[in-house]
């Protein structure tokens, strides 16, 4: 208590330094600028007040009595003025308010009052004005009425002469009319009359002999195809039996390839028996010579009697050897007339198969021309049907006019496509009782293993395709399988055959569900568009001119020929034909079902490109309503913090197009896709762009600024650089289909628009752009940074002449772009744009090389 006692005798007044600071900090406010530290700013402002006998603290500031009242004092002095001023202020502010209202009101007393002086002089001199007029303009009614007295007067008495005579001509040409008109009516009817009886008696006629003509050309074709089918007969005669020699020549060949491998294992025995003897005979000769020479050194030695050398030959054994050697020969001339003999029977064979191969060529070209025959009188029947039709038609109406209205109808039964019923009935009985032989074609006939067999290898086949096989230098491995398998199964040739069926049905399935999957899309138009540029390049329709010297230049199809080029050596001749079959795809004649495959094929293309170039624009069109106006940024937010964000914001939308450009390019690269179909993607892709953003520009006013086409130059720019980036085997000519963003926007950022002339836009600036669209952007510019003005108003008024003399002459007013969602290339140029060498090295797929039932695909 003592303490307290002392201290509040002391310093009875204590305060925080930031209380202090706040309350005091009025007195000397340059004391708190630039310093932090609250004990320091209370020491400086005491020392500014002048205060003494104050102490300083921890945390507090202790003030002896009477020095808080006068620092209070101080303060409100110091509010007293600020007080004063603002008041001060105040006041002004009024004053001058006052002031101006005042001398408002008297500057409006003025003008009304100067407003009504000047409307009443107006007034007199309007009525004065008026005055004359009706003065002039009654004058001018007066005269105009007595002129049109006088002229009425005139003219009706001109106009009854004039019609008194007109009544009168058309009295008289009236009458000569009439005579006229029953005159032709009368020769007319005269005339019909006879021509009808001419027409029936010439449509019997026609009918009559028409019928019999049919008659005769359907007995020829039943003769025809009465020969076709010996012909084909005959022909599958000929090709049993040149299997059966084929298969004599392969047994000989085996039976020969057998006799000298025996020959030639027993001549290596005999080979190895003769060494081993001479070996035996040398080291015994070697023994002998040595025991000699031993006995010569001992009888040398001892001086024993010398023992003349006698020779051993072991006669048994040279018997065996020579017996054996003649058994040899023997066998070795038998083998040597035996292979003769087959030589000869080889080559006798070998003449009568060219003779029955030379005799099938000629029933092949026999039933082709049969064949053609028998399409031509098809044709000249329908023709005849079709004349017979029409001349019956127009008989029926010229006879229905004709014949009154109470007169029955023709039953319409009775006449069927120009004949009677009966003989319609007749002749398809006709047509159906042909046998259809006819119809056959010398290579329907397929060449294949059982049925049941031939349908397990189409499954495993179909099984291995629809899954993902991969790719083999750089092309489809799935594609090039399908078609060495069609080309070895002969599929082209049939008449009727369900693999074409099965594998559009396998696409089909593949492709199913799979929009949205860009990559298995991509995997599926590089088979289908190899497999298509493989069979437009291999397969021509049947009966084309010149497919037999073709034929000819290509090696032999048929089973006789292969197996004959199969055994004979290899010459110079074989050689040079298997360049050429290396150089080219071998050409087939394809009938009605593979060119059905090959067009369903070309619609699953052109499905394909489209689904992937749709899924592209789905893509992009969300992102590019963000790319036609420039995002907006605060210029405060800017100022404050001192740094701008709106670089990275500006290009972040166009780098998204880009990522999906680059994405999508990618997945077709990896998988393969033919470059010209990459460059017609990303053309339409790039066209689309152009007509969204450009017909924005046109339709919205807010983005038809300065800072708009800067913001999307800018985007263009990176379009361009990831064009020459994406190198022109894939980007093509798409950076071209922006040519009417790109000029639209080059005209948005040019500087000083009314100095340039109408003539400098149309041939330097936007050649490309219509008049509508330059007008439309011109009319919706506004300049947001510099406040520029757009093109003067002489270019504007030169615009709107030529766009009224287009409207005369009908010429589309519309402005905006359409987008081409077509498909812009054709199975020529897809054809044109690949190479056949480049199909060489690719393997087929691994799955099918392991099956024996494959084992053409190794070769």
């Amino acid at each position: 208590m003592e303490a307290i006692r002392i201290s509040c005798a002391g310093y009875p007044t204590k305060r925080p330094f930031l209380e202090f600071v706040h309350r005091f900090g009025i007195l000397s406010p340059e004391v708190l600028k630039g310093s932090t530290d609250e004990v320091a700013v209370c020491k400086k402002l005491l020392e500014k007040v002048g205060l003494e006998g104050y102490q300083i603290g921890k945390t507090k500031v202790f003030l002896r009595a009477g020095q808080m009242a006068e620092l209070d004092a101080r303060r409100t002095e110091v509010l007293g003025r600020s007080a004063s001023i603002i008041q001060r202020k105040i006041r002004s502010y009024m004053a001058k308010k006052n002031f101006t209202l005042l001398r408002r009101s008297a500057i409006f007393i003025q003008s009304v009052c100067r407003g009504e002086l000047t409307r009443c002089i107006y007034e007199r001199t309007r009525r004065e004005a008026s005055c004359l007029k009706i003065q002039k303009y009654l004058r001018m009614y007066l005269a105009r009425k007595a002129y049109k007295e006088l002229r009425l007067s005139a003219v009706s008495i001109q106009t009854g002469m004039r019609g008194m005579t007109a009544r009168n001509e058309l009295r008289f040409r009236q009458q000569t009319q009439a005579a006229i008109l029953i005159q032709s009516y009368c020769r007319g009817y005269l005339a019909r009359s006879k021509y009808i009886e001419l027409k029936k008696a010439a449509l019997t006629t026609q009918c009559a002999w028409r019928g019999r003509v049919a008659r005769l050309e359907l007995r020829k074709m039943k003769m025809a195809a009465r020969e076709t089918g010996a012909l084909q007969a005959a022909k599958n005669k000929l090709e049993k039996q040149v299997e059966e020699l084929t298969w004599r020549l392969q047994l000989e060949k085996r039976m020969r390839a057998d006799l000298e491998e025996t020959k030639t294992r027993e001549n290596t025995k005999l080979q190895t028996a003769l060494e081993e003897l001479q070996l035996q005979f040398k080291e015994s000769k070697v023994t002998m010579l040595k025991e000699i020479e031993a006995a010569k050194v001992a009888a040398a030695e001892q001086q024993i009697p010398v023992v003349q050398e006698i020779p051993v030959i072991d006669h048994e054994m040279m018997d065996k050897v020579t017996a054996e050697n003649e058994k040899l020969k023997a066998v070795v001339s038998s083998l040597e007339t035996k292979i003769d003999e087959t030589e000869k029977k080889y080559e006798e064979t070998n003449k009568l198969s060219e003779e029955r191969l030379k005799q099938a060529v000629e029933a092949e070209s026999v039933i082709i021309k049969l064949k053609t025959n028998i399409n031509r009188l098809e044709e000249k029947i329908s023709d005849m049907e079709s004349e017979n039709k029409i001349l019956r038609q127009q008989s029926l109406l010229t006879a229905s006019k004709l014949l009154s209205e109470n007169a029955s109808p023709l039953p319409t039964k009775i006449l069927e496509n120009g004949y009677h019923a009966s003989e319609v009935t007749t002749v398809n009985d006709i047509l159906l009782q042909t046998p259809t032989k006819v119809y056959e074609t010398p290579d329907s006939k397929p060449r294949r293993p059982p049925t049941d067999r031939h349908h397990e290898d189409v499954d495993t086949f179909l099984e291995c395709v629809i899954k993902d096989v991969g790719f083999s230098q750089g092309k489809p491995v799935a594609a090039f399988t399908i078609y060495k398998c069609l080309l070895h199964w002969k599929s082209f040739e049939c008449e009727r055959t369900s693999v074409f069926d099965r594998l559009i049905q396998m696409i089909g399935s593949a492709i199913e569900n799979q929009d949205s999957n860009n990559d298995h899309m991509a995997y599926w138009l590089s088979n289908t568009s190899t497999l298509l540029f493989l069979l437009e390049k291999s397969l021509k329709p049947a009966g084309t001119a010149g497919a037999t010297p073709v034929r000819k230049a290509q090696p032999p199809t048929s089973l006789f020929g292969r197996m004959t080029m199969g055994f004979r050596s290899p010459s110079s001749t074989s050689l040079a034909a298997a360049a050429a079959a290396i150089e080219k795809v071998r050409q087939v004649e394809a009938k009605y079902p593979a060119l059905l495959f090959k067009q369903q094929l070309n619609a699953y293309v052109e499905k394909i490109y489209g689904i992937i170039r749709d899924n592209l624009k789905k893509d992009l069109g969300a992102i590019l309503a963000l790319c036609i106006q420039a995002p907006r940024t605060s210029k405060g937010s800017v100022l404050r913090s001192g740094r701008s964000f709106g670089k990275d914001s500006q290009t972040n939308h166009w780098m998204a197009i880009i990522d999906c450009l680059n994405s999508l390019l990618s997945t077709l690269t990896e998988n393969f896709v033919p470059p010209f179909l990459v460059q017609k993607i990303f053309t339409q892709t790039f066209s689309y762009v152009n007509v969204q953003l450009f017909n924005s520009l046109l339709l919205r006013r807010e983005c038809c600024t300065f800072s708009n086409g800067e913001y999307v130059k800018s985007g263009l720019a990176e379009l361009e650089l990831w064009c020459c980036q994406a190198k022109e085997e894939y980007s093509g000519s798409a950076w071209d289909e922006l040519k009417h963003i790109r000029q639209a926007v080059g005209f948005l950022v040019i500087h000083q628009k009314y100095r340039i002339s109408y003539d400098e836009i149309i041939n330097d600036l936007c050649p490309i752009l219509s008049v509508q669209q330059l007008y439309r952007i011109c009319t919706l510019y506004w300049d947001d940074n510099y406040n520029t003005r757009s093109v003067s108003t002489e270019v504007i008024s030169n615009m709107r002449v030529l766009m009224t003399e287009d409207s005369n002459t009908a010429v589309s007013n519309s402005f905006l772009l359409d987008d081409n969602s077509s498909i812009p290339f054709s199975m020529d140029e897809l054809s044109s744009s690949l190479r056949v060498k480049d199909f060489f090295d690719v393997k087929p797929a691994t799955d099918l090389l392991q099956n024996p039932a494959f084992e053409f695909l190794h070769d």
